[in-house]
């Protein structure tokens, strides 16, 4: 079996025809129809627009269809002394942070939000929600794309050196969603430094009347492709 009956094997897996792989990659309506081994370039935009394909499979046939993903799950917070009781199980919503205007709707609304997925994890401590997570200021402890599931709390209720999800208003009508660690400010008590895991990302100092929503991160979730 050459790659081109591999992928049409993979086309009808997915329940992808073939005229949409070939209009969606620029390729000639004939391409599938033949049993040779594709060329190298013909496979980089294959496995470049589908990237669940495992490319050993698609090039040489051995090997599974699809890559295979293992998920590993870090608690955070989880060494200080007030330690929240741990739920056997318990249903976690997902939510798409796009497609509501900020964490403070999100917490606050009385209206169901956009839920992406539930994630199941046994013996975990209470989460209130999950979000992914964009950007590299937590790396290498969280990347562009983890999962953290977070417990909403209040600045009263703060821990000083934990991460936490937070919102800092930037203007009235603009927000700015991130995760940081929060700690005491040398500006005061009106104040907090938001410090971030990767070294590059400086430091920032804000007033805490900047703050319109906070929630503590008590787990990350990281799924890994395996080649």
């Amino acid at each position: 079996m050459g790659s081109t009956e591999r992928m049409r094997e993979y086309l009808d897996y997915k329940g992808i025809t073939k005229y949409k792989f070939c209009n969606d990659l620029g390729f000639s309506n004939k391409f599938l129809d033949n049993s040779s081994n594709m060329g190298t370039d013909k496979a980089c935009k294959i496995l470049h627009h589908y990237p669940d394909i495992n490319s050993e499979w698609l090039l040489t046939g051995n090997g599974p269809m699809i890559k295979e993903e293992n998920t590993s799950v870090v608690i955070m917070n989880n060494d200080r002394r007030t330690v929240d009781s741990i739920h056997i199980n318990q249903e976690i919503p997902l939510y798409d942070l796009e497609a509501v205007a900020g964490l403070r709707e999100l917490f606050n609304s009385g209206e169901p939000q956009r839920v992406l997925d539930t994630i199941k994890i046994p013996n975990l401590p209470k989460c209130d929600g999950a979000i992914s997570v964009t950007g590299d200021s937590m790396y290498p402890l969280l990347k562009s794309g983890d999962i953290v599931l977070y417990k909403e709390t209040e600045f009263e209720n703060i821990f000083f050196g934990e991460m936490y999800l937070l919102s800092v208003k930037l203007n009235d009508w603009e927000e700015y969603i991130t995760v940081k660690y929060v700690q005491k400010s040398d500006q005061g008590v009106e104040y907090v430094k938001l410090v971030s895991q990767n070294s590059h990302h400086q430091p920032k100092d804000i007033h805490i009347s900047k703050i319109s929503a906070l929630a503590l991160i008590k787990a990350s979730i990281r799924i890994n492709t395996m080649m």
